[in-house]
């Protein structure tokens, strides 16, 4: 249900971002790119329409499958030398490897999922990408000297 003043909204957010580095902190934490207020999800890993702090919208993300990519790439950085050194020098019982080391890789990847797919939000959202480009337009500094 729309509230009619989407626009109005918009005019005032708590902070803006200052750098990417702060946009992707804000992300990792599910917060909107923009204020670092509102929430970024309305449910576990759908990105919400719009900020429902300052109004910022965030239907434009285009996270597709690069997060869950992304944390396949950091689970398996992590636990694999993990696993390594276990298995080489206690050399535990199998039924403990095989229900240990999948147990242990799925904890992990559900824990990452959300704030990695928050932070490759935010960096679009900073980027200007995929239908950012307007809000990134908004936080142009206007002195900027074309060459």
């Amino acid at each position: 249900m729309s509230d009619g003043n989407h626009g109005a909204v918009k005019a005032a957010p708590a902070r803006q971002s200052e750098g990417a580095g702060e946009a992707i902190m804000r992300g990792l934490r599910g917060r909107c790119p923009a204020c670092g207020e509102g929430r970024m999800f309305r449910a576990f890993l759908k990105v919400a329409a719009q900020c429902p702090q300052c109004g910022e919208e965030l239907h434009h993300h285009r996270a597709d499958d690069f997060p869950a990519y992304l944390v396949i790439v950091i689970v398996g950085h992590i636990l694999m030398p993990i696993v390594l050194l276990v298995e080489t020098e206690v050399t535990p019982a199998v039924w403990i490897s095989m229900t240990l080391w999948p147990l242990t890789a799925l904890v992990m990847a559900l824990g990452l999922l959300q704030p990695v797919k928050g932070a490759v939000v935010a960096i679009q959202w900073f980027g200007g990408m995929h239908g950012f480009e307007e809000s990134k337009k908004g936080r142009a500094p206007t002195t900027a000297a074309e060459g």
